[in-house]
């Protein structure tokens, strides 16, 4: 745990890792607090807004009797168990029972169709999976497919031949259950990559990855945890943000976590939840938060006090930073990492000065910095390839069956991270775009985020991604896609006005030489612009002209 300091060298400076030989979350994040019986663990309101309550006593003796269930139907130490299932108390007590008994969780998105469950559960080799009714379907239509996968568990509904319940495989295992040794480093879950440059791939994680994230949830929410402390993500769990970002820190240090079922992020919902429920920290992806500005006048209906609000994926830019702190009362910290080595850069306003644009410095107890092609660290103000140092407790072990990538993930001793960026003479990190993202136009290599913070403070943006795209003179020319606000009507005058706001804010290499209204972007299931999507479009097009 961090300890409290006055400045930000004082705190990185006295951290100091602690993993111990053996290790097991499961273990971590519920049993060693189950024999405070009322100590509260999960509120969860589904769709309908009841409400259930889970002590840490309650989850364990859950688990053990799904561990117990697992166990009787042959999975065991290593073995890979998908769990396809929303924000769900049978979510968490899936993962800690995988946990107990030595196996290998793989948390899979509810809205993956087929062949995204399937290319995951055959390349994991998955032997187990628990899902519920509304997902049954997509099992089955699959299950061929999928030579070890033996043991399907079901929430809810009917269950053809074949299909276990989930309640009463928890009905009929005991209570008690001796938990695997694991070791820190023994593999404990696989999540998978968003497949934007490429297959998915499994990034495969030890034990010890929850005990990494650990600084990196309590210094962007203000020495998390303090007193009357209650934590919530619309993100999912089926992600690294939802899963270890929020809710197994937060178990870590004995505190409740709420779960909320949602099809789609309701903004106005978004706030009632925060008020119902006395929310003093949440995670919140930068795509739900520009959602929630677009929202009149919350405070006159929703009576709320947070504490902390982390957000990462994407830069924020001081628009958004001065609405959280007009609206929501706190600075918004952000942070990055990527599904890999997650949390390893951010900010803290507790006791560092908050720069717009930047995504803060190096979180205590990780070495990252900004290196060149040859593996060497680059001057100050120079654009480079952000890196971690290894040995790292966060770090992913490997992944899964693919050596080859595994091994292009290093230059030497640093993990590379595929994002460019330039680091300041103050440590402040200033993100500048995926490797891939860059534009070059007119000999200029120019980064979108900058663009695009820019772009954000013209009153008629609501959304905006910017992709270079290709010019018979340039090689390439900055574009951008705008999603309007709702009382906007497009139309040229308003992209010649977007352009000169630009151009009179940045540079005049930098503004957009075409803007393009959509309705909405393409993003990733975690709320990432897909801009990868937008650049294939414009070289498409241009093709073709």
């Amino acid at each position: 745990m961090l300890k409290h300091a006055k400045t930000y060298e004082d705190v990185y400076n006295s951290f100091q890792w602690q993993i111990p030989e053996f290790y097991n979350i499961g273990i971590d994040i519920c049993d060693k607090w189950a024999d405070q019986g009322k100590r509260q663990a999960l509120i969860y309101e589904d769709e309908n807004g009841r409400v259930d309550r889970y002590t840490f006593r309650n989850l364990k003796h859950l688990s053990n009797q799904l561990a117990n269930g697992l166990k009787a139907f042959g999975i065991g130490i290593g073995d890979r168990v998908g769990i396809l299932l929303p924000q769900c108390p049978e979510t968490a007590i899936s993962h800690i029972a995988s946990y107990k008994v030595g196996a290998v969780a793989i948390p899979l998105f509810t809205l993956f169709g087929t062949d995204a469950l399937e290319y995951r559960l055959f390349n994991s080799e998955s032997k187990g999976i628990v899902t519920d009714a509304a997902n049954l379907p997509k099992i089955l239509e699959i299950w061929g497919n999928l030579p070890h996968l033996t043991t399907v568990v079901v929430t809810g509904g009917e269950k053809p031949q074949g299909v276990l319940d989930f309640d009463e495989v928890v009905a009929k295992g005991a209570p008690d259950f001796q938990p695997v040794k694991t070791r820190a480093d023994d593999p404990a879950l696989i999540i998978y990559t968003s497949g934007t440059t490429g297959p998915p791939k499994g990034a495969l994680h030890a034990h010890r990855t929850l005990l990494g994230h650990l600084p990196g949830v309590e210094f962007p929410h203000n020495f998390f945890p303090q007193e009357d402390d209650l934590f919530w993500t619309p993100a999912d769990w089926a992600w690294i943000g939802g899963l270890i970002d929020v809710l197994f820190p937060s178990w870590h240090h004995g505190i409740p976590v709420v779960a909320h079922r949602t099809k789609k992020f309701d903004p106005e919902e978004a706030f009632h939840l925060i008020a119902k429920h006395h929310i003093r920290n949440a995670f919140m992806p930068p795509t739900a938060l520009k959602l929630m500005r677009q929202v009149k006048d919350p405070k006159s209906r929703h009576r709320f006090k947070i504490r902390s609000i982390g957000s990462g994926g994407e830069t924020l830019g001081e628009e958004l930073l001065d609405w959280g702190r007009d609206v929501m009362g706190v600075t918004i910290n952000e942070f990055y990492g990527q599904t890999e080595c997650n949390l390893i850069v951010g900010c803290c306003a507790e006791i560092l000065e908050i720069r717009p644009g930047s995504m803060g410095r190096s979180i205590p107890g990780h070495v990252v910095d900004v290196i060149d092609e040859q593996g060497n660290r680059v001057e100050e103000g120079t654009v480079g390839e952000i890196a971690v140092k290894r040995p790292d407790p966060v770090m992913f072990l490997e992944y899964w069956q693919n050596p080859e990538a595994t091994r292009k993930k290093y230059r030497g001793d640093w993990l590379l991270t595929g994002d460019m960026a330039k680091k300041d003479e103050d440590g402040y990190f200033w993100f500048n775009g995926r490797k891939d993202d860059v534009i070059t136009s007119a000999g200029y290599r120019i980064g979108p985020a900058e663009i695009e913070d820019c772009l954000m403070k013209h009153p008629a943006v609501a959304m905006a991604a910017v992709v270079g795209s290709p010019d018979e003179v340039r090689t390439e020319i900055v574009k951008a896609f705008v999603v309007p606000k709702a009382e906007v009507t497009p139309g040229a005058d308003v992209a010649e006005d977007i352009k000169t706001f630009v151009k009179t804010k940045l540079a005049a290499h930098e503004y957009p030489r075409e803007v393009e209204f959509v309705s909405e972007l393409p993003m990733t299931a975690t709320g990432k612009i897909m801009r990868k999507e937008l650049k294939k479009l414009e070289v498409d097009r241009k093709s073709k002209a």
